[in-house]
């Protein structure tokens, strides 16, 4: 079985931001062999098991200071990994993975996966 790996969809717009966050073509998300999933964006990245994954949520668009760039939701602990505001897709975990910005651990992550239904079929597929 192969690792499939999705890449962000790139809003060339933010190309500034993103250069001073170090995001690379390489970034995205991969769901490994052994069953881990892996969100890389530049300086930072978050890593569970698939089995932690409660669900998923193809969402869009939003608003562009909500959705561009790595940043903590306004209403509860999610992360967004976001290179664009017209889709992506909500990962809520069962357990909170560990802190990436802030103070708490976070209970959803949101990525703007060039094909966010894609890799929530994916998703599905392993848990």
């Amino acid at each position: 079985m192969t690792e499939p790996f999705f890449a962000y969809h790139i809003d060339k717009r933010w190309t500034p931001m993103f250069l001073s966050l170090r995001i690379r073509k390489d970034d995205g998300v991969t769901l490994t062999e052994d069953g881990l999933f892996k969100a890389t964006y530049g300086w930072f990245s978050v890593e569970t098991p698939i089995s932690n994954i409660n669900h998923t949520e193809v969402t869009g668009p939003h608003r562009w200071y909500t959705a561009v760039g790595a940043r903590l939701s306004f209403a509860d602990d999610g992360l967004t990994f976001g290179t664009n505001h017209h889709f992506g897709l909500c990962i809520e975990f069962i357990n909170k993975v560990d802190k990436v910005l802030g103070m708490d651990d976070h209970s959803a992550l949101w990525v703007s996966v060039a094909e966010p239904e894609a890799l929530a079929d994916a998703i599905a597929d392993r848990m």
